[in-house]
């Protein structure tokens, strides 16, 4: 394995498990808005994942809400998308490899 790939790998794993601790304590959503998903992966990349069939809207049981989309596979999807090549120049700038690996 390469050290790149295992600087990916465990970059990942450190980032759900952060998800998955902030949603069991409550501090983070499990259901994210449209605008909230356009804000953390980009309006283009969304809008695609939904109209490519990755990703489904979903309406709330409460009367009167908005349709959400599900954070966790709102992730996997960004996470398998290579995500990287699609963040703004200064986003990426701020993931980038330590030592220019």
């Amino acid at each position: 394995m390469k050290l790149k790939d295992l600087f990916y790998l465990l970059k990942n794993a450190t980032e759900q498990g952060v998800n998955n601790a902030l949603l069991e304590c409550g501090q983070l959503q499990e259901h994210l808005s449209k605008a909230e998903a356009y804000r953390l992966f980009g309006r283009g990349n969304v809008d695609r994942w939904i109209s490519e069939g990755l990703i489904s809207p979903i309406q709330s049981k409460e009367r009167g809400s908005r349709k959400s989309l599900d954070r966790n596979k709102l992730e996997a999807i960004a996470a398998a998308s290579n995500r990287i090549t699609y963040l703004p120049v200064a986003d990426r700038q701020a993931t980038s490899f330590p030592n220019g690996l």
